[in-house]
Order: C-alpha cells, then structure tokens, then sequence
C-alpha cells in the first residue's frame, strides 16, 4: 500500500498526466481539496472509490484517513492542486507518514504559474531582460515569512516575481514592489488559471491594484511581475544560435 501525492495541476482536467490518471484510477481511496481539485479529475477514479474532501479537515484528520487506509491495505490517490512541490503542505504530511512507518511517492502536476505563463503567452526567462523567477507568497494569515524573504528584500534583486496566495493583499504587494520595480513595471493577474472561468488582468503596478479591486478578484490567483511581460526587443537566444558550436 501507498499513498501517492499527485499533482492535479491548476484546473484544467486535460492539464491532468498520464501517470496521474493511471495512479487515481488504481486508487480504491482518493483524497482531495474539493475548493481546489476540479470534479471532473475525480471521473478517473474507480466507481467504488471512497472519497474524502480535504478542504474542512485538518492535518490530524488527514493522517487519520491515510493510516485507516494503510491498515485496511488500500492505495491512495492524495490530490493536490497545481504541482506539490509549491506551497501545498505536503512536507508535513509526509513527516507524520515517516513517523508512522507509511509508504508514499510523489507525482508532479502541471503548476499554477506555469498555467498563468501560458495564458499570458509568455515565456518568463527572456534572454537580456530577464533570467531569475522567483517563487513565492506573502504572509497575511498564513505562516510567517522566513527572514530575508519579504518582497522588499527579494524585489532588490529585479528578478521576475511570481506570487501565490498574495492577491487579497495587492495593495500591501504593490507598495513593497514600487521602490525597486518603479510604477510603470508591468503585471499581470490570472485568476483560476486554465480553467472555463479564468480571468486575465494585465498592467502595471500603478494601476494592477485597482484592476483586482474592480474585477473582484479574491483568491486562486497568481501575480507575476517583471519586465518579461513587456519584452520585444530582446536578442535571440544562444540555444538556436548559427553561431553556436555544435559538435
């Protein structure tokens, strides 16, 4: 028996892999995020699947079902949105199944920022404008931030910002951005990125804040800042260079 950590990608039941499909159709248990894991990906699972929506349960709950299922032998599909390996509390989980002695993997999704590049047709490392993504959040009600990592700091660095779980806060995120990014960086918003509802805010720092205010946007976005949203006159790449060496 397993538990399988799959990544549900960010909305999109075609955004699904093959590995993912195969291993939730295996799964007699399936634990998900209801608020975040689209219906349609639960159609893989076999008809008799016990299913359990995470999203009103805590973590002791959540050990709770994977140990019932261990000793009853049953595999598990354990769904998280987007990729886990970003922002999805499976470390912890994963801690108390060391703990336990209960066997798990891990399969990657489709991420969240990944999805909202797409949609914006962007590619975010444009050769000379821009090389660095950094992924991160700010803290709000959520764990704290290590020190050094608050957007003031990061942002020094110029890099390409992708932010998660920031939206609710984007005036606090623009007013810590402006010293070092300037007023006229651009931005973009996606909301509910690859999915039928997906919302597309573009502009830049001056104006993104009262965009989101505007459309209502509240949670299930990604903020990315950088001047790789605006970038047209940049060189090719050296990857398909003549003047690479290619022996």
């Amino acid at each position: 028996m397993t538990v399988h950590f799959i990544g549900a990608g960010p909305g999109a039941a075609d955004l699904l892999t093959l590995r993912a499909a195969r291993l939730i159709a295996e799964s007699p248990v399936c634990l998900y995020a209801g608020a975040l894991v689209p219906v349609e990906v639960l159609e893989h699972c076999p008809p008799d699947v016990r299913l359990v929506d995470t999203a009103n349960l805590d973590l002791d709950r959540i050990i709770t079902e994977l140990a019932a299922a261990h000793a009853a032998g049953q595999q598990v599909a354990r769904l998280h949105s987007g990729d886990p390996s970003v922002f999805s509390a499976m470390a912890e989980q994963m801690r108390r199944l060391d703990a336990l002695g209960i066997p798990y993997d891990v399969t990657p999704g489709v991420p969240a920022f990944a999805a909202a590049a797409a949609s914006l047709n962007r590619e975010l490392t444009v050769p000379g404008v821009g090389q660095t993504v950094i992924l991160t959040r700010t803290s709000a009600r959520a764990t704290p931030m290590p020190p050094g990592e608050d957007l003031a700091t990061l942002g020094a660095s110029g890099a390409t910002l992708v932010l998660h779980l920031a939206v609710q806060r984007i005036e606090e995120v623009v007013a810590d951005l402006l010293p070092n990014y300037g007023s006229e960086c651009p931005v973009a918003v996606v909301a509910r990125a690859s999915r039928d509802d997906e919302l597309v805010l573009r502009g830049t720092l001056a104006d993104i804040a009262d965009q989101v205010r505007a459309a209502g946007v509240k949670r299930t976005a990604i903020i990315v800042v950088g001047e790789v949203l605006a970038a047209e006159g940049f060189p090719d790449s050296h990857l398909y260079s003549t003047a690479r060496c290619r022996s």
